[in-house]
């Protein structure tokens, strides 16, 4: 499954050229992140924080592509690439029209509100590889 959303491209993106100042586009995944979570996992950040949990990113690779301005909308996609124990990978995109502008990895962490790695509940792991897209040559 891929979880899909658009965002566009507003005065607080941007630099004082009108292109997306990069550090925006990390603030523009959490917002993916977030959603996602909302929006398909029905479990929303108020809720993780009211349970004393989040998902923190620890780790993040990103590709800039091609610059993004000022009154653009992005199509951003995020794909589900591996669940561990405690942990899963994303993957996130985002196009102009036909045009790749960034695309990347990044690792999340379901922990505790102090930082430590926790399970993910039975609930959310299923869901969660339930939807995940294998990697090519990856077995079933």
């Amino acid at each position: 499954m891929i979880y899909r959303r658009k965002v566009p491209i507003e005065f607080n993106h941007c630099d004082p050229a009108g292109i997306v100042f990069y550090p925006r586009y990390f603030e523009m995944t959490n917002s993916m992140v977030e959603n996602f979570f909302r929006e398909v996992m029905d479990y929303p950040f108020a809720r993780m924080m009211s349970e004393g949990v989040g998902t923190p990113t620890v780790k993040i690779e990103m590709e800039f592509r091609a610059p993004s301005r000022l009154g653009e909308v992005l199509d951003w996609a995020l794909i589900v690439r591996r669940i561990g124990r405690t942990s899963a990978r994303l993957r996130v995109s985002a196009h102009g029209g036909t045009e790749l502008r960034l695309n990347g990895d990044l690792t999340l962490v379901f922990a505790s509100l102090t930082g430590k790695a926790l399970p993910w509940p039975d609930s959310i792991w299923s869901r969660l590889e339930t939807i995940r897209q294998r990697e090519p040559n990856e077995p079933a």
